[in-house]
């Protein structure tokens, strides 16, 4: 269902009902009393595009899945002769702090060194990405890699579980299927192989360590941002961690370089009740929805940017006072177009990454640059190679999480940084004396208006699977909207990799059909250079021949 259509819950975008709170409490029980059958296939680990996430009310994240993925992944390291320290991060979600414990319990067990936060500090996906490559620069053995708890912007009773090889990214697919199979072997056989000691021990054990994660990323900062820039320009920001990892670090930032930064909310609560809900009547802490985002779209006029980022600060929500909330593609392209011109020490071969269902207008920006397009699959872990190796100097999702390198073109994070796409857009404002979105409106007027939307719609796990392996010839229509279907892709043009599911492309418009990795739906994406009217067609054409595909063979 897409948030323009009639499905939205009637409390989108208005401030969390007591009864919709969680319960702390009753959740951390269900945590450590239910044990999950390896036979329902809803409670094994399963990863999906990051990591594996479920809630322990549904048994699909709970202790023995923890116990079981870290042993799968100490296993894991010592096939792979991975022995160099393990950096471990959690985000404010309330299943984080007990899956971290259990986590340590194996960890310390299997005399892994793991580098635990000073003062027991929520540390950001995009931290751990950067500590595991500042940790690794310069080395070709005893290498480091990182496990990251968290389950992104996902709604309070989740939680999260994610590994981060030495690369410093998302692990790939190989990967976290070996994982994924040992640890579901482990839940099978009761935890049978699994070491572990207690959660006291663990922490007195000589392999666990404290490390400054905080210093040591926000100190590096100025190496990615010009952050000269905006303390010059005296840019008025306003920030809403909106109670995750990050909440800490901006008022470090703040006062290492200076900034005139204002953090709009300071607090941390497990159940998330400052938020506005989602569209959906969910609690979500997603930066990119505008009414998750209402309460800092409110404030935007006291700032000349403000912006916010999700639980673990791997996404970001640009809000500009003429504009409010930036859609994503909006301001990736704004990104991409600024950075590209402003940033001369990167290299000249240096491509633009994206993904299948983002917007055309980065094409176009990327075209007028003269740079080469990339384009990959949904999800982040088809952009580590290219920006650790610096081939890539950019790299962007639809739904806000993008990463690039630092101003000497050398590689930053792996994996998403939802701090440095907030920070940058102060940076933009300063050294352009206009805010990202007063500069896509110039975008749009040189390369076209589009408009966008993305729909989602039940699918069970067979239909998912009928459509991850959808071919060309299952679209029988040579037209899409009253336009020549152009092309029909389900690989991706930048690195060949399958899709997933299909994307159709016709001159002024496109949409791309996939399974959701993590719950039982699946998404439609779809954009028009031609209105409102031609994306509503688009979409519904979509959805006929998406329906046509999911249904069972005759």
């Amino acid at each position: 269902m897409s948030a323009t259509e009639h499905l939205v819950s009637p409390l989108a975008g208005k401030p969390a009902t007591p009864a919709m709170l969680v319960n702390v409490p009753r959740l951390i029980t269900a945590y450590y009393s239910n044990m999950p059958d390896a036979a329902i296939p809803a409670q094994r680990v399963a990863f999906g595009t990051s990591g594996h996430r479920g809630s322990a009310f549904e048994t699909s994240f709970n202790e023995w899945h923890v116990l079981a993925i870290t042993q799968a992944i100490c296993d894991y390291r010592k096939r792979q002769g991975i022995s160099g320290p393990l950096f471990l991060g959690i985000d404010t979600h309330a299943l984080s702090e007990p899956a971290c414990a259990s986590a340590l319990e194996v960890l310390a067990a299997n005399g892994v060194d793991v580098m635990l936060a000073d003062k027991d500090e929520y540390t950001p996906t995009p931290v751990i990405s950067h500590a595991i490559l500042a940790y690794n620069r310069g080395r070709d053995k005893g290498l480091a890699d990182g496990i990251v708890i968290t389950p992104s912007h996902n709604p309070p009773d989740n939680g999260g579980f994610k590994y981060n090889p030495p690369n410093g990214g998302p692990a790939d697919n190989d990967v976290t299927g070996w994982i994924e199979a040992i640890a579901n072997i482990f839940l099978k056989n009761g935890l049978d192989g699994v070491q572990r000691i207690s959660c006291e021990k663990a922490l007195r054990s000589s392999t666990t360590h404290r490390h400054d994660f905080l210093n040591a990323y926000v100190n590096d900062l100025d190496h990615v941002i010009d952050m000269d820039a905006i303390r010059g320009a005296n840019i008025r920001m306003g920030v809403d961690p909106l109670g995750g990892a990050g909440v800490h670090y901006w008022g470090a930032i703040a006062e290492r370089y200076g900034l005139n930064l204002t953090v709009v909310n300071e607090a941390v609560d497990p159940t998330f009740r400052f938020m506005t809900v989602d569209w959906d009547g969910q609690i979500r802490m997603d930066p990119s929805s505008s009414y998750a985002m209402q309460s800092l779209i409110g404030l935007k006029d006291r700032f000349d940017i403000a912006f916010a980022c999700d639980t673990d600060h791997d996404r970001h929500g640009i809000v500009t006072k003429n504009a409010g909330l930036l859609p994503p593609n909006h301001y990736l392209a704004v990104a991409i177009s600024y950075l590209f011109q402003h940033r001369p020490k990167w290299r000249k071969d240096a491509a633009v990454g994206k993904t299948v269902a983002s917007s055309q207008m980065i094409d176009r920006v990327t075209a007028k640059l003269g740079r080469k397009l990339y384009e990959v699959p949904v999800g982040f872990k088809w952009f580590v190679n290219g920006l650790l190796d610096g081939s890539l100097a950019f790299g962007g999702e639809e739904s806000a999480g993008a990463s690039f390198v630092r101003l000497d073109g050398s590689v930053w994070t792996t994996d998403k940084d939802g701090i440095v796409p907030a920070l940058l857009s102060a940076e933009i404002t300063a050294r352009m004396g206009r805010d990202p979105g007063e500069i896509y409106r110039d975008l749009a007027r040189e390369f076209g208006e589009p408009v966008y939307d993305r729909v989602e719609a039940p699918a069970t796990p067979e239909q998912k699977q009928r459509l991850a392996k959808l071919s060309p010839q299952q679209v029988l229509s040579a037209y899409l909207a009253g336009e020549k279907i152009q092309s029909i892709l389900t690989q991706a043009p930048g690195n060949g990799a399958a899709i997933g599911g299909l994307k159709v492309i016709a001159e002024s418009g496109w949409f791309a059909a996939r399974p959701s990795g993590t719950e039982d739906i699946y998404k439609i994406y779809a954009e028009s250079f031609r209105g409102e009217d031609h994306l509503r067609r688009i979409l519904e054409e979509a959805q006929t021949i998406v329906g046509a595909a999911l249904a069972p063979p005759a």
